[in-house]
């Protein structure tokens, strides 16, 4: 079965009011009525547009049509999801033209079967749906993962009007951020989404979890790597520093004759978790500027004293 973008059919956009909606079916309608219309397929375009206008034109329908979510496109192959219970009944095209027959198999899938009724069927059963799941991502601090956390997010949230437009409107939500959570984790918040038609319950909010990019750490996993500068003498020689981790400081060994770029691991010390990820220190040796005499005198003294080259085994 195919989906029907009835917006497309109309030739409105999805935020368009009620009454660009009216406007628009009734130029379009005056264009492909089958008693004017000079159109090869103006009978089958005419049928078209009364199905789509019968769903637009009400607020309540037009809501649940679009609880279905804007990624369709029209002619994709469609199947209605869990929830589409009971049906619409509605009347028939109010005297817009000649009965061209029921409407199209995808809107009784949705709708159900009332399409040509002079009145108002007996015994419809509600029509209930479940509401659209809503993501959102959220920035949340590594520190956040190794304890943690409570926060308070605000998200703009759609809402659907009495007109039928969808607005942005902010919403603030009381988050916990579970302990040892990882960064593209999801948070799921049950019934925080968009909310049910005829009674049908709401859908959930799902918050992707990211970590602040401005952070002194990188993450892999659940491991977790920080770069820590070192003076030439300190590698050379060897030294203990104090280390900041997201769980605090720790005192780390760095053993002498050290290189830029050596890791040193600290087990266990990573994101928490039943098997925790690890924290890598990595060495970044950082050379004190020559911006005096004297100290460029050092830095000829070290010259003499090493006659270091290190790129040695790189003569071509």
């Amino acid at each position: 079965m195919e989906y029907k973008d009835y917006y497309q059919i109309m030739g409105v956009t999805r935020d368009a009011s009620q009454d660009d909606i009216k406007r628009a079916y009734r130029k379009l309608a005056r264009k492909y009525h089958p008693d004017v219309s000079k159109e090869a397929d103006a009978e089958a375009r005419f049928k078209e547009l009364g199905e789509a206008y019968e769903v637009l034109k009400d607020p309540k329908k037009r809501a649940a049509y679009d609880q279905l979510g804007s990624q369709w496109k029209a002619g994709q192959e469609f199947r209605p999801p869990p929830g589409w219970e009971g049906a619409f009944e509605f009347r028939d095209f109010g005297g817009a033209g000649p009965d061209l027959g029921g409407f199209s198999d995808f809107f009784e899938t949705l709708f159900g079967r009332g399409g040509h009724r002079s009145g108002p069927a007996r015994g419809a059963r509600d029509f209930r749906v479940r509401g659209e799941d809503h993501h959102a991502r959220v920035v949340i601090d590594l520190a956040d993962s190794y304890h943690g956390a409570s926060r308070s997010i605000t998200l703009q949230v759609p809402e659907v009007d009495q007109q039928g437009r969808v607005r942005a409107r902010p919403r603030t939500l009381n988050v916990r951020i579970p302990k040892g959570i990882r960064q593209g984790q999801q948070i799921r918040l049950a019934g925080q989404g968009g909310g049910g038609f005829g009674g049908g319950e709401a859908g959930d909010l799902y918050l992707e979890v990211e970590f602040n990019p401005r952070s002194r750490y990188r993450v892999e996993g659940a491991d977790v790597y920080l770069e820590l500068p070192l003076a030439p003498w300190e590698a050379a020689l060897g030294t203990t520093v104090k280390v900041p981790t997201p769980a605090g400081a720790v005192d780390l060994k760095v053993p002498p004759n050290s290189q830029s770029g050596k890791k040193l691991r600290l087990r266990g010390r990573g994101i928490p978790a039943r098997q925790p990820g690890d924290l890598y220190v990595v060495l970044q040796i950082a050379l004190p500027p020559a911006d005096s005499e004297e100290r460029r005198r050092a830095y000829e003294q070290m010259k003499r004293a090493f006659a270091f080259n290190p790129r040695a085994g790189m003569e071509a």
